[in-house]
């Protein structure tokens, strides 16, 4: 069985971090992904930066996926967005309805992201390959677990072709994720998403917003460690390698990484898997 990798990065903001971004690029580069993906800002604020980023890993000879949000986008801006990015042979999208950022008032023309993908086919048949994402942990937002897997099946229905979850540390939430989506006949790839721990605050401060759970086993630990990223880092290292060989071995069809923008603790979970 064939899997794919892929690495998300988000846009660069100054030239130095573009140069960081390149050596980052050249080091995930060696482990030949199948794709890498690039953030798109709420309601479209880094629109450029995605898009020169996509295009620099297009010329290096990778597949690069934008992601497009539809929170504070009009059916106008996301039809001229796509237009460019067929014109410049870019067939690769990650869908989602993005976060609403606070004080936003109006929400756009879409409110779904199974609204946006239905838009996406509307405009351009089947040029895109999409990707959209799924949560075994249940979205924030959701009104239940259930509404939640119906949420994500409409964006199937809508024409997705795959999804990617958010990032978890506890596999058994992914395979029961699995199974309830099989039940719901959705058949599609859906590959978990994984975040490497290279600081505690700031993946309590990025689970606090996104509803990822943080096992307390794993919180207890992480926060036993103070100041001594050495420790946090290391221990993050074994934590994150068992989650991936476990997802592997039991049958995930892949591993999207979270990168940060940063490259040492995906190499280093790459090569402890013997990928």
């Amino acid at each position: 069985m064939s899997r794919d990798f892929s690495f998300e990065f988000f846009p660069p903001k100054t030239a130095e971090g573009s140069q960081k971004l390149l050596a980052v690029r050249r080091q995930l580069e060696q482990l030949k992904p199948r794709f890498f993906s690039v953030t798109f800002g709420a309601g479209g604020s880094t629109r450029d930066g995605t898009l020169a980023t996509v295009l620099e890993i297009q010329k290096d000879g990778f597949e690069a996926a934008p992601h497009l949000s539809c929170i504070g986008s009009t059916r106008e801006s996301l039809s001229s967005i796509l237009e460019q990015y067929q014109s410049n042979g870019i067939r690769h999208l990650v869908a989602l309805r993005g976060d609403i950022p606070s004080g936003m008032l109006e929400v756009g023309d879409f409110r779904y992201a199974s609204e946006l993908i239905a838009y996406i086919r509307e405009q351009t048949g089947d040029w895109f390959h999409i990707e959209c994402a799924g949560y075994p942990e249940v979205h924030p937002q959701a009104k239940s677990p259930q509404d939640d897997l119906l949420n994500f099946k409409r964006k199937f229905d809508a024409g997705a072709n795959a999804g990617i979850t958010q990032y978890f540390y506890n596999a058994d939430a992914y395979f029961r994720f699995i199974d309830d989506c099989g039940a719901l006949g959705i058949t599609a790839p859906i590959v978990p998403g994984i975040m490497p721990i290279a600081s505690f605050t700031q993946l309590a401060r990025f689970s606090d917003a996104c509803g990822a759970e943080i096992p307390r086993w794993m919180r207890l630990k992480l926060q036993s460690f103070g100041d001594d990223r050495a420790s946090i880092r290391s221990y993050g290292l074994d934590v994150v390698t068992a989650l991936c060989d476990r997802l592997l071995s039991q049958g995930a069809p892949g591993l999207h990484f979270y990168t940060l923008n940063m490259a040492g603790l995906c190499t280093t979970i790459w090569q402890r898997l013997g990928l």
